[in-house]
């Protein structure tokens, strides 16, 4: 599925709430909010192609390692749903319908594991077609939170990134509904 991104980043929002001010972006790929998380792109501008599937990885080392090899990043960390409206959403356009639910099992912690290939290709770029690939794994889990880098690329280890905070849209809904500008005043 394509997902438009807008300033480098798309998100796994719970209720569409973006509490930015509380991302940590220390792994250079998602960044945990106190609700949901932020997914920085290689490109500035355009479109990524996401997948997003519910369940845990495979359980066989064998096949863990086949999965693992087939991406250039691959970060997990625990994201938390106090609704259970845990969606992938582009931060121009809103949820992507077309994508599944993440917290299929309703409210509370779930373990999100992020795969990333070609965010290298055309960085800080504006694309019209996808070069980058996405790969979304959510599951329920226990409070316990970390973030486990499973695969980095040398590059991406070497050069850390800030991505800008998410943009607000020109359109977005007023106060009481799903974007909050409050979120973003002391940006």
């Amino acid at each position: 599925m394509k997902v438009y991104i807008p300033e480098g980043s798309f998100a796994v929002l719970d209720h569409g709430d973006i509490p930015a001010d509380t991302a940590d972006w220390s792994n250079d790929l998602v960044a945990v909010m106190s609700v949901g998380a932020l997914i920085a792109t290689g490109i500035h501008t355009g479109h990524v192609r996401v997948q997003a599937l519910t369940g845990p990885p495979p359980a066989a080392p064998e096949e863990e390692r086949r999965m693992l090899d087939e991406w250039d990043e691959v970060v997990e960390v625990t994201v938390h749903a106090p609704t259970g409206d845990l969606r992938t959403e582009s931060l121009h356009t809103g949820p992507v319908d077309d994508l599944p639910l993440l917290s299929a099992h309703g409210s509370g912690p779930y373990r999100l594991r992020v795969h990333a290939r070609g965010r290298d290709i055309a960085r800080d770029k504006v694309r019209t077609e996808p070069v980058e690939d996405y790969l979304l794994l959510a599951w329920p889990a226990s409070d316990a939170s970390g973030t486990l880098i499973l695969r980095s690329s040398a590059e991406t280890a070497e050069t850390p990134r800030t991505p800008s905070p998410p943009p607000i849209p020109a359109d977005a809904p007023g106060e009481g509904q799903r974007r909050h500008q409050a979120n973003f005043d002391h940006l």
